[in-house]
């Protein structure tokens, strides 16, 4: 709920506040909307507006054990590409709820706090169908009660919920619903209106979650090492980054090595969420 998302967010947020306007601190931002709480965030500098990219880089580092994919530093670059233009349209495809939400705001803060992304667009659930599918409401009543909470308490919070309400009064953060995000058909059956707009609009997508990896996957076995870009990349309708936790035997884009190093760490690799996928793919076909 969002009294028990505050206190796991308070120190998540102090650290995604201070992060730097380099490749590094999207780097940072996109690992904490993966990883959530389980990051290690104890050896995070306590002056981070002036550290080195050595430390971040050490951060990222403890993180990455766990990725079967890491297209990080395609990302970045391309998040650079943005940031110099100054006028990016980023979207991300929000999952759940509680805490994961709250990680979502971060990613999302970090990206126009920074000058990757002029406008963000969170594309979100029309209704539930499970009991944590996140609404325009739960975004937004997100917002209000983190804005609300004591500056005492909770500084950090608090002062987050008052920036993410400034970006949607000002038209920086703008939530979209639509009925196809909880429907059970495969992604490349996205709508027309929908494809279109976000072929037109959108630079760059961050799909988060299980629950919309596998509808990317049209919830079919593929071979684990088949690439992103021929599975995913080459139909969605704009650059795409995929931050998804394993959590059902469905998957793409992972070496062999990687799954065979997974598979004799953890016979439950493929659903226990222990193991994730940075995925990014730029390259659409007309």
């Amino acid at each position: 709920g969002l009294d028990s998302s505050v206190n796991s967010a308070e120190n998540m947020l102090e650290k995604s506040a201070s992060l730097p306007n380099t490749k590094e601190g999207v780097a940072l931002a996109a690992s904490i909307a993966l990883w959530g709480n389980k990051m290690d965030l104890s050896i995070w500098p306590a002056d981070a507006e002036n550290s080195s990219m050595d430390v971040f880089a050490q951060i990222l580092h403890a993180a990455d054990d766990n990725l079967l994919h890491d297209d990080t530093d395609n990302l970045t670059e391309y998040c650079e590409s943005l940031r110099e233009r100054g006028d990016g349209h980023v979207d991300i495809i929000v999952d759940n709820a509680g805490f994961e939400l709250v990680t979502d705001l971060a990613l999302a803060d970090h990206l126009v706090a920074s000058g990757v992304a002029q406008v963000v667009t969170f594309q979100l659930k029309s209704h539930p169908t499970f009991v944590s599918d996140a609404l325009e409401k739960d975004l937004r009543e997100t917002v209000q009660h983190y804005a609300a909470l004591s500056p005492d308490r909770f500084p950090n919070a608090q002062a987050a919920g008052a920036r993410w309400q400034s970006y949607l009064e000002e038209g920086k953060w703008i939530c979209h619903e639509d009925n196809f995000w909880v429907q059970p058909s495969a992604m490349w059956e996205m709508p027309d209106p929908l494809r279109s707009d976000m072929k037109g609009r959108c630079d760059l997508a961050f799909v988060k979650g299980d629950a919309n990896y596998r509808r990317l996957l049209g919830d079919r076995y593929w071979d684990y090492s088949s690439p992103f870009q021929d599975v995913i990349g080459c139909y969605f309708p704009c650059p795409v980054c995929s931050l998804r936790t394993l959590k059902a035997e469905v998957g793409c884009g992972m070496e062999k090595e990687q799954v065979e190093r997974a598979k004799g760490l953890d016979d439950e690799w493929m659903v226990n969420g222990r193991f994730g996928v940075v995925q990014f793919s730029k390259d659409q076909l007309s």
